[in-house]
């Protein structure tokens, strides 16, 4: 028996924990692949973002483009950190092919009343759900009367959430005076 020649326990635990190892990065290197490749992601831009507010109200604007491979679905926007009401918000959907780098103009707080209105030329309808957004595609969004900003807020940062079910997108703006003097 002296003459039979076997690894150290040693050599054989260090062995099998390096081979343990290997295995178990290949299969979550495999997975993450599989599952990488066949998701489509979601990417969102809000920008132009806006917040006038004079006497008769407050009025929040902001451009969200999908710039993801799939559709996505606005569940919920906040101002502020208050979720705004569907019946508050007024949105333009930017034809398919064409696109609209113009910043958005203030507009008053009394002009966003009824089903639609007009915008610099543009029909915003009312919501009264959440919003569906194709992938490429562009939207134009009014909010009437943000809960919480008032006449005192002009000056003050203000970050306006976007909600989808995958990710929420935050950006901030500068609240600005929506008098003409």
């Amino acid at each position: 028996m002296r003459n039979k020649k076997a690894l150290s326990e040693v050599v054989s635990t260090l062995i099998l924990l390096v081979v343990t190892i290997l295995l178990a990065g290949v299969v979550t290197y495999y997975a993450t692949n599989v599952t990488t490749v066949r998701t489509e992601t979601e990417e969102v831009l809000v920008s132009k973002a806006h917040i006038w507010v004079n006497s008769t109200g407050a009025v929040g604007a902001f451009k969200v483009q999908n710039l993801g491979g799939k559709d996505i679905l606005f569940d919920k926007i906040s101002i502020r950190g208050v979720e705004e009401s569907w019946s508050d918000v007024y949105y333009f959907r930017v034809p398919s092919g064409t696109s609209i780098e113009a910043d958005l103009n203030r507009t008053d707080y009394s002009n966003l009343n009824g089903t639609s209105c007009t915008i610099d030329g543009e029909i915003y309808n009312q919501s009264t759900a959440d919003l569906p957004l194709i992938s490429g595609g562009e939207i134009f969004v009014y909010v009437k009367g943000p809960d919480n900003v008032q006449m005192d807020d002009i000056g003050t940062t203000v970050s306006i959430s976007i909600s989808t079910a995958n990710a929420q997108y935050i950006t901030e703006c500068n609240v600005e005076s929506g008098t003409d003097q």
